[in-house]
């Protein structure tokens, strides 16, 4: 049974720092790309982040280009969201996934979801 179970959310001024983590298991975790995604009440659920099954490419939306950095650890079938210099405008709950087939930017791309880690950015 396939599970991914995301960690690190909460709530922090803004300008502060997360760093999400997402666990996976019962997949052979470096065949998958990895993305995460985030919604927020009301909104529609969307693309954040992106990184290749190899590690060697990263992808990310116009709103988390320079702030935010996805990376993997394959020993530890693990992904992370580094998400820096906060906006309460990033408040919403942020789900990682995996895509066997290449992930991308799109939901249709990916397997596997996690249920979400809740993030607050307060101003």
């Amino acid at each position: 049974q396939v599970q991914l179970v995301e960690s690190g959310g909460g709530l922090v001024q803004a300008g502060g720092s997360l760093r999400l983590s997402c666990a996976a298991s019962g997949l052979t975790f470096n065949l998958y790309a990895m993305g995460w995604f985030r919604q927020d009440p009301g909104k529609e659920r969307e693309f954040v982040a992106h990184i290749n099954w190899s590690g060697t490419f990263q992808m990310y939306s116009d709103s988390a280009k320079g702030r935010f950095t996805i990376r993997r650890d394959d020993a530890k079938n693990t992904v992370y969201l580094q998400m820096n210099s906060l906006k309460p405008e990033d408040t919403a709950v942020y789900y990682c996934a995996a895509g066997l087939r290449g992930g991308g930017r799109e939901q249709t791309s990916y397997n596997y979801w996690g249920q979400g880690t809740q993030v607050t950015v307060s101003s």
